[in-house]
């Protein structure tokens, strides 16, 4: 030592990236993204109130043109002495009054646009929806801020009730017809929203209590979040050697970020961006938390293969399902060859069964009873297959099947996606839209998922080095899972 004083040199911070600013600027602007919330909270109002109040179309009533082209028609009173067929006549287009329109509107924008995307929105960016968009979950957070602030009680934190909650609604919505009437989609998301306010106003003292443990899309969220492209990176490290003491994340779906290290949770409102200069906003691999291979719980399993993969997929089946028309006409053939009437009948109320006089769409106990039969049976039988398939590739690999079943996630995602989009293909047709490219672009997505999903399987699989025979066995038992989901959507898209 020479005796000289050495000048203390900082090392100056490399630049954050866009992704990282973005997730500041997020934390900064708090108020912002409070008025994009109550913005959407007004537009969700009138796309779900308005149209329940307002009469059903026509069957003829079109939302973008009501002149598609004069129909031809032929009267079929008419027949020329010669034998020759009657001359064409033209047919006026039905003009939709503007009340009928804003009914085609909301059902548009609700069913064909926002719950698709969504859905595809939570692949992409994690569940942004839920903490920066979702009308549901900003009426919540607000009536808990100012609400009773009771401590939650031990029923509620169960970890099955987004799976109960995801089946029952779902089935529900398939019953009163949720996709086709104003009223129905008023009764389920106006009741789930009312439910949310005030399990909100009773618990939590600011923090969205119902989206982290009742909501009835929450698990669905929490399992497609896992494979989104970006997340909150939180720097264990850094956070602990912070020098100064910080007041703790105001995280409304109560986790604690100094250890978070999932996207299933985090709501993506980006409060906690910043934080003791130890999380950002970060790309990462969408595969990284699936080969993980973290153990999910029980109930998340559940929904995965019985919600997703059998609720779901059955509940968008059974209205093109050729077996259904046929177990539902044999069933009631029985019913008159017995005298038992009653189940023939149309008199449940609307808000049991489907019962729309004016749209001639009247549901008989027996229609209930099928509808829920049909959807309950292929979703236990789709359910076992991809369980049993999931369950013996992992006993043949010496592996944890609840970690490799979250491998399905990309195919169940992508499976809600079309799912939904099958209402969009719907509106789409009604306007005159060409829809040629429709079957390749399904295809298409349809073998993406696949495809991911077996390629996550393959190397959960390879990761615990189950040797060349049982691998060999263990890939063959994975693509039961595989074939069986993909074969219902190709009978759904291409067979049916």
């Amino acid at each position: 030592m020479d005796g000289t004083t050495q000048p203390l040199v900082f090392m100056p911070r490399p630049p954050k990236g866009r992704l990282a600013r973005l997730g500041d600027w997020m934390a900064r602007h708090r108020r912002a993204i409070l008025a994009a919330q109550w913005a959407i909270v007004v537009f969700y109002a009138v796309l779900v109130v308005l149209p329940a109040f307002l009469p059903h179309p026509n069957p003829e009533a079109r939302l973008f043109s009501s002149d598609l082209g004069a129909a031809s028609f032929v009267d079929p009173e008419y027949c020329a002495t010669d034998g020759s067929a009657a001359p064409a006549q033209d047919k006026t287009p039905y003009a939709a009054p503007w009340r009928e329109r804003l009914v085609l509107l909301a059902q548009y924008l609700f069913w064909g646009v926002w719950w698709p995307f969504v859905i595809l929105s939570i692949m992409l960016v994690g569940r942004v929806w839920c903490g920066v968009l979702c009308p549901e979950g900003a009426l919540a957070e607000f009536a808990s801020r100012h609400g009773r602030g009771g401590a939650i009680p031990r029923w509620m934190r169960w970890a099955g009730w987004p799976f109960v909650a995801f089946v029952l609604t779902t089935i529900y919505g398939q019953l009163v017809s949720v996709y086709e009437y104003p009223q129905a989609a008023l009764l389920i998301l106006g009741g789930s929203t009312v439910a949310a306010v005030a399990i909100g106003w009773l618990y939590g003292q600011g923090k969205r209590v119902w989206c982290r443990y009742l909501c009835p899309v929450s698990g669905v969220f929490a399992l497609l979040a896992r494979i989104a492209p970006v997340h909150f990176r939180v720097d264990r490290e850094a956070w602990n050697r912070y020098p100064a003491r910080t007041a703790a994340v105001d995280c409304a779906p109560l986790l604690s970020v100094s250890h978070m290290q999932s996207m299933a949770q985090c709501h993506a409102c980006g409060r906690c961006s910043g934080h003791r200069d130890a999380v950002e906003l970060a790309p990462r691999s969408p595969n990284a938390e699936i080969l993980a291979a973290r153990r999910p719980a029980l109930p998340e399993v559940l929904l995965l293969i019985f919600g997703m993969l059998g609720v779901a997929v059955a509940a968008f089946q059974w209205t093109v399902s050729p077996w259904f028309v046929r177990a539902k006409q044999a069933a009631a053939e029985w019913l008159v060859e017995r005298d038992i009437l009653w189940p023939l009948e149309t008199d449940a109320p609307w808000w049991l069964l489907t019962h729309q006089p004016e749209a001639g769409d009247l549901f008989s106990w027996l229609d209930g009873a099928a509808v829920l039969a049909y959807i309950l049976v292929v979703a236990a039988g789709l359910g076992t297959v991809v369980w049993l398939g999931t369950v013996v590739a992992a006993r043949l690999a010496r592996a944890d099947w609840r970690s490799l079943s979250l491998a399905l996630v990309p195919l169940a995602g992508i499976g809600l996606f079309l799912g939904l989009s099958m209402m969009t293909a719907t509106h789409l047709r009604a306007e005159g839209a060409a829809l040629g490219w429709l079957a390749y672009v399904r295809g298409a997505l349809l073998a993406a998922g696949t495809t991911w999903s077996g390629w996550l399987g393959l190397q959960l699989i390879a990761a615990v080095h189950p040797g060349i025979v049982r691998g060999g066995l263990a890939l063959a038992a994975w693509t039961v899972p595989l074939a069986a989901v993909t074969g219902t959507w190709v009978l759904v898209f291409y067979v049916w």
